[in-house]
């Protein structure tokens, strides 16, 4: 998949509500009400980032969430980050 420019990354981040680009990654943070829940939307977002073959780079504590997506074989932003960070929109968003 091919690098995108920052022109193509600050377009399609209007689509992404809170999501940010940084160092060649776009990241959100999420806030849950406890850990079982960050935890719970973490399973699925797991289970969707390995059906779509994009593995987010991620840390938790307690209930709190930080994705941050990059496709390291292009050397950066692809579409692929956009599908994976679409997908964790709807995933959060039927939480």
């Amino acid at each position: 998949m091919k690098k995108l420019t920052s022109t193509q990354i600050e377009n399609q981040l209007k689509n992404l509500d809170g999501w940010t680009y940084e160092n060649e990654s776009i990241s959100k943070s999420f806030i849950f009400k406890d850990f079982k829940e960050a935890f719970s939307v973490m399973t699925r977002i797991a289970f969707e980032a390995e059906q779509q073959n994009h593995h987010p780079n991620w840390e938790n504590v307690y209930n709190q969430l930080t994705i941050k997506l990059n496709t390291h074989d292009a050397g950066g932003i692809t579409q692929y980050d956009f599908d994976l960070a679409q997908s964790i929109e709807n995933i959060v968003g039927n939480n």
